[in-house]
């Protein structure tokens, strides 16, 4: 059984900063592309960023420049720190993992989401 937990979310005006976490837990064999999710009210869950195990990111252009995405491998856990934050950002974000539990089995993990909501 895996678990992907994440923390972090909170409510901050525009302008400032948050930093989410996700922490992977449970039967681990190896952790391949990390990465986050965001679902505004009345819209498709959208790609943030994402992180392979090797280090490379990707970003969706509309946070390129404001959010960063980082990971510790020794702790299977994925970061998000978003800076100047806009009311456009407010949205629920999840945290998504590839992990492999075993050799063969390779498997698209979700974490819970968390909210973040901007004011202006």
């Amino acid at each position: 059984q895996v678990q992907l937990v994440e923390s972090g979310g909170g409510l901050v005006q525009a302008g400032g900063s948050l930093r989410l976490s996700c922490a992977a837990s449970g039967s681990i064999f190896s952790i391949n592309r990390m990465g986050w999710y965001r679902q505004a009210p009345g819209k498709q869950r959208e790609l943030v960023a994402t992180i392979a195990s090797g280090g490379s990111t990707n970003y969706a252009d509309s946070v390129k420049g404001r959010f960063t995405i980082s990971r510790d491998n020794a702790k299977n856990t994925v970061y998000l720190q978003m800076n100047s934050l806009k009311p456009e950002d407010t949205a629920v974000y999840y945290c998504n993992a590839l992990i492999r539990t075993t050799m063969w089995y390779e498997y698209t993990y979700w974490g819970q989401g968390t909210q973040v909501t901007v004011s202006s």
